[in-house]
């Protein structure tokens, strides 16, 4: 096992990330938080040890491929650049990186694919720590599953999500959304949606309505949330407000979506949860409705 993750690290790396991401998408990237995650077994592990590496780098071989790929919207395209997996009886790792193309500004593309190279190399890392120390302990089921879907994707707009699925005994799902500005070649942060930080309360209170609101509809939902003449056991864990990057995306219809993921607001059985923000409760807070409508 630590051969196989041995020879998968030396591939891995094989192809060289820069040191320092583009100044551009320091600009335009929201810092999101990252929580350790632990997720389901994989139900389809195979009994035999099998191993798939596939990476495609800046070549003719990888523009044939980007050419063959169809097109989402007009322009922009989106494919795996690298795949690889790994499993047997005990652990199980699968890991799709995202690579977007024909975007109009090479510096945000490069700096984009590079981000999500990156990324997925520090949770193929992560994983081998995983597994080394469960070997420590006397092993166990572990295992971890990367991949990406496109959210929205119009004329001007490109969400595109990316999702961690790890079980070690207990089980979670993060997830992290990029939207993209096709025409003016800009990664959205939530904060550039509005005038100024007023926002995180009005967006928090409305969640907070909402989560009541589902809870009175269905008592097997349950949000971490205050209610009235409710004595909380654990008051420190109720959801207070959003963070000012809070995760978010901007739905087809041009609607704002908050986004948590397993065990930020909820017990995990709820999984990652989501909601959709009325357009009349933020419309005088917003800097236009270029976006949000």
């Amino acid at each position: 096992m630590h051969d196989k993750l041995n020879r998968m690290k030396e591939q891995y790396e094989s192809t060289p990330i820069p040191d320092e991401l583009s100044s551009i998408v320091n600009k335009t990237i929201a810092t999101r938080r990252r929580k350790n995650r632990a997720l389901p077994w994989i139900a389809s592990v195979a009994a035999a040890c099998a191993l798939l590496f596939a990476g495609v780098n800046a070549s003719p071989a990888f523009a044939k491929a980007m050419s063959d790929v169809p097109v989402l919207g007009e322009i922009v395209k989106v494919m795996t650049i690298r795949e690889y997996a790994e499993q047997d009886d005990n652990t199980a790792v699968h890991i799709e990186t995202p690579g977007i193309t024909n975007l109009g500004n090479t510096e945000l593309e490069q700096t984009l694919n590079n981000k999500y190279l990156e990324e997925n190399k520090k949770l193929y890392e992560n994983f081998k720590d995983e597994v080394a120390q469960l070997n420590q302990e006397g092993g166990g089921h572990l295992s971890l599953d990367s991949g990406y879907e496109v959210v929205t994707d119009n004329e001007q707009l490109l969400t595109l999500l990316r999702y961690v699925v790890e079980s070690a005994g207990g089980s979670a799902e993060s997830r992290q959304y990029d939207t993209i500005d096709k025409i003016n070649h800009l990664v959205i942060t939530l904060p550039s949606l509005f005038k100024d930080d007023s926002y995180i309360q009005v967006i928090s209170d409305n969640i907070k309505e909402q989560m009541r609101q589902q809870m009175h509809d269905n008592p097997d939902n349950i949000y971490w949330v205050e209610q009235p003449g409710v004595e909380p056991e654990i008051p420190e864990d109720l959801f207070q407000t959003i963070d000012k990057d809070q995760n978010f995306y901007i739905s087809p219809s041009g609607k704002l979506v908050i986004s948590f993921n397993e065990y930020d607001v909820a017990p995990g059985y709820m999984g990652v949860v989501e909601f959709t923000i009325p357009t009349e409760v933020i419309q005088d807070l917003l800097v236009s409705n270029e976006y949000i409508r």
